[in-house]
């Protein structure tokens, strides 16, 4: 917008210094030409001063942005996972059905890692539940609805529909959900309404508080620990980052001792 008003006024500027476009138009035109270049000089001088302050908001605010990481230990006893119990990499996902961040990693970066590290035997990968509820309301009904399917084997299945679909995860939307899968309706419809998984979900919240989660998605990774309750995370990565800054983290836990 700034560049648009500069333009103006810079185009407004040349008409009243040259002769022959003054010559052209009235004098209430010039008059009313003036006064509309001052406008724009003023807009120009008050988008200015925004700008500074965010400028020097955003100076203040990376002076006060978090320590570095420290080595924390994440919780995992009873979360599900994919890829074998004892891979060398742990890492943990703690996420939000409706956060579009997410589901862009769900999409676009996860099956990476499945195909390169879970399969292989070299990641054993934990999802844990983090519904912001705040401004995902129907985020938590999501996250009970694969839990709900996981009790009929298919949790991979329901959470691949709930994060395409993640505008459309009302409780009509869930049941035809689970009619897709191939679940038992009743069963299914039974769970979800019985609100049993709940509790899962909210230890999920109150465990990823704890470990520092703050927004979605949020990774945890380390080395993966033998009695599979927690895994001491070194690493943690926020938000949906590209392949490579994944496949960086884990090749260094790979390598490690």
């Amino acid at each position: 917008m700034l560049k648009r008003l500069a333009l103006g006024v810079l185009v407004a500027g040349f008409v009243l210094s040259s002769g022959t476009a003054s010559a052209q138009v009235s004098r209430e035109e010039f008059e009313a030409l003036k006064a509309e270049i001052e406008l724009l000089r003023e807009a120009v001088k008050s988008h200015g001063e925004v700008l500074k302050q965010l400028l020097e908001r955003t100076g203040s605010l990376r002076d006060n942005r978090e320590p570095p990481f420290q080595e924390v230990l994440v919780k995992i006893d009873g979360a599900p996972f994919d890829g074998r119990s004892n891979a060398k990499v742990t890492i943990v996902e703690f996420s939000d059905y409706q956060c579009p961040f997410c589901a862009r990693y769900a999409h676009e970066t996860f099956p990476l890692i499945d195909r390169d590290y879970i399969r292989t035997g070299r990641v054993k990968y934990v999802f844990r539940d983090f519904p912001i509820e705040s401004i995902h309301p129907q985020a938590f009904k999501a996250h009970e609805a694969v839990h709900c399917a996981q009790e009929q084997g298919e949790r991979r299945g329901m959470h691949e529909k709930v994060f395409s679909n993640q505008r459309a995860v009302s409780g009509a939307d869930l049941t035809a959900y689970a009619q897709a899968l191939g679940l038992d309706g009743a069963g299914f419809e039974k769970c979800l309404a019985g609100g049993l998984p709940s509790v899962k979900i909210r230890r999920g919240l109150a465990e990823g508080q704890e470990s520092g989660v703050r927004g979605t998605p949020t990774f945890f990774l380390g080395l993966t620990e033998s009695d599979g309750s927690k895994v001491k995370a070194v690493r943690r990565i926020v938000g949906a980052q590209p392949y490579s800054v994944f496949k960086a983290a884990i090749e260094e836990l790979l390598s490690s001792r």
